[in-house]
């Protein structure tokens, strides 16, 4: 016998589905930021510049690095703050279809 779809049994794979892609995007986002951080970029545009003055470029340096590390450490709490909040939603909604299928008793697989 065949599990029947019903409205609610899409609405939780739906749910299902949508936690764990953006689960997905949140890691690689994650990854990505904590990477950014232990490698910096290292910069562009002031280095060598015949405008500025020596001490001028380098605290443009510094400021371009600790620009780019705030940035990094926001991007590093936002991915992880979204995987707290996907990740138990996608594990609540996948037990619900997993309760759901037992209480529907086994699928019967006809055999050829």
């Amino acid at each position: 016998m065949a599990e029947r779809l019903t409205l609610r049994n899409v609405y939780l794979y739906l749910v299902c589905l949508v936690a764990l892609v953006i689960s997905i995007f949140a890691t690689v986002q994650l990854v990505r930021g904590v990477v950014s951080l232990a490698y910096p970029d290292p910069g562009y545009g002031y280095v060598g510049d015949p405008v500025l003055d020596d001490e001028t470029e380098r605290e443009l340096a510094e400021q371009a690095v600790e620009s780019q590390r705030r940035f990094e450490v926001l991007e590093v709490v936002t991915a992880g703050t979204t995987l707290l909040i996907a990740g138990p939603l996608y594990a609540y909604h996948w037990r619900r279809v997993q309760r759901e299928r037992t209480a529907a008793g086994p699928e019967v697989v006809p055999t050829a």
